[in-house]
């Protein structure tokens, strides 16, 4: 019989995600009548704008029709929406050949592995998105979990309150892969101009390429903080950019994202990146769906960049009502603290001496509110819950009702 990739039995527990979904199927099934409020995964919840919607649904309709029927696109993506991002979001910075089209971030971060084969030395943010660490072990550049919760040959970077939520990056080894979200999930910092040029810096020095994942640049409201990784000098000799459509417009079901391979980044070999990415995208991925590029076109223009930020603030004002309650004074006296910016969907909660997935059943029980377990995210995630801010106004505001209640 052939042998099962080794990876997967390397994996730890279950993805996080479906974890915190399981629990909640579970506590739905022995209290049917409970009501319960998700502030846990990150997925939007506001209906998609009228221009956007509209560019789709013509688009769509145009389909059943023979001067408007599309087959199969190039893999890269449309020529006008790469045109698009480059123009809008990328000014100087990034040219269209430079923009690959895709079907959501994820998707980029899982598939981008395969440039780089399981030899790779691979660090990351500690907490995380699971996906950088998971999908490396899927590919065998990541080894076999360990006691501490995470998994060896992974340098893990601790961002705590106490470094501002920076890591030390002297620990990183040269050559390594270097996973980087900002502003982060699940920690809601937002890096400084400062912080950025020194992981620039860095990894120039140290033979590194990051994988920015910048998927949550639209919740960023302070104009010193950048949007992107190529705002700083030198990042395009070292960054690959991975990017989305799902919180910037509401796309999480719709399944459109982006990534920027600049024309500078090389191999140690001279190859360039940007070849064997698009080897990839054209390899095994068959293009984005033309109905989604074209709202992605839409959510691009002036009308639908007004309609994203619209969108985007009710979210931002959803969270300034989260923190206000986790702020209360119930909460304060027993020493929660919350780390908020502004510049991000995600509020990340401490209670000190707990542990994570106990908080998540207590909340659920008690509140019947939803959260997901900070440990979910690294070893360093552990107390903490992180709280999102995409829901419904009327949903928030209970929920904030229940959570004042709460016997901590």
């Amino acid at each position: 019989m052939i042998k099962r990739n080794e990876g997967f039995a390397n994996l730890a527990a279950g993805y996080l995600f479906p974890e915190v979904a399981k629990r909640r199927r579970e506590y739905l099934a022995a209290h049917p009548d409970a009501k319960i409020i998700s502030l846990g995964i990150g997925n939007t919840t506001e209906p998609l704008t009228p221009h956007i919607t509209k560019a789709m649904v013509d688009y769509a309709a145009g389909l059943g029709t023979a001067a408007g029927y599309s087959g199969y696109g190039d893999e890269q993506g449309l020529t006008a929406l790469r045109e698009k991002i480059a123009e809008r979001l990328y000014p100087g910075m990034a040219s269209s050949d430079e923009v690959f089209i895709s079907d959501g971030a994820k998707c980029d971060i899982a598939r981008i592995q395969m440039l780089f084969g399981r030899s790779v030395r691979i660090a990351v943010q500690d907490p995380a998105y699971p996906v950088y660490v998971d999908g490396s072990v899927i590919v065998g550049a990541a080894g076999k979990p360990l006691a501490d919760g995470g998994h060896d040959n992974v340098t893990y970077l601790p961002c705590t309150a106490e470094n501002g939520f920076f890591p030390d990056l002297s620990v990183i080894k040269p050559d390594t892969l270097i996973y980087f979200c900002s502003p982060n999930n699940p920690t809601g910092a937002a890096s400084t101009r400062e912080q950025l040029a020194s992981l620039v810096d860095f990894a120039i020095k140290n033979g590194c390429i990051i994988i920015y994942d910048a998927a949550y640049f639209a919740f960023i409201r302070d104009n010193a903080i950048p949007k992107s990784i190529y705002e700083i000098p030198g990042a395009r000799q070292c960054a690959i950019e991975i990017n989305s459509f799902s919180k910037l417009a509401g796309f999480t079901g719709v399944r459109l994202g982006w990534s920027v391979v600049p024309s500078d980044l090389k191999f140690s070999d001279g190859t360039s990146v940007k070849k064997d990415w698009n080897r990839v995208m054209t390899t095994l991925f068959n293009g984005a769906s033309n109905i989604a590029q074209r709202g992605g076109l839409a959510a691009l223009d002036d009308e639908g960049i007004k309609e994203t930020k619209s969108l985007v603030d009710y979210y931002l004002e959803n969270a300034k009502i989260m923190k206000k309650t986790l702020c209360g004074k119930n909460f304060v006296a027993a020493g929660v603290k919350v780390y908020y910016t502004g510049d991000s969907p995600y509020l990340w909660v401490q209670f000190p001496g707990q542990k994570s997935w106990d908080m998540f059943d207590r909340i659920l029980d008690e509140c019947r509110v939803v959260t997901t377990p900070g440990s979910g995210f690294g070893p360093a995630g552990e107390s903490y819950l992180r709280f999102s801010c995409f829901g419904h106004r009327s949903d928030v505001e209970e929920a904030c009702r229940r959570l004042e209640q709460f016997k901590l």
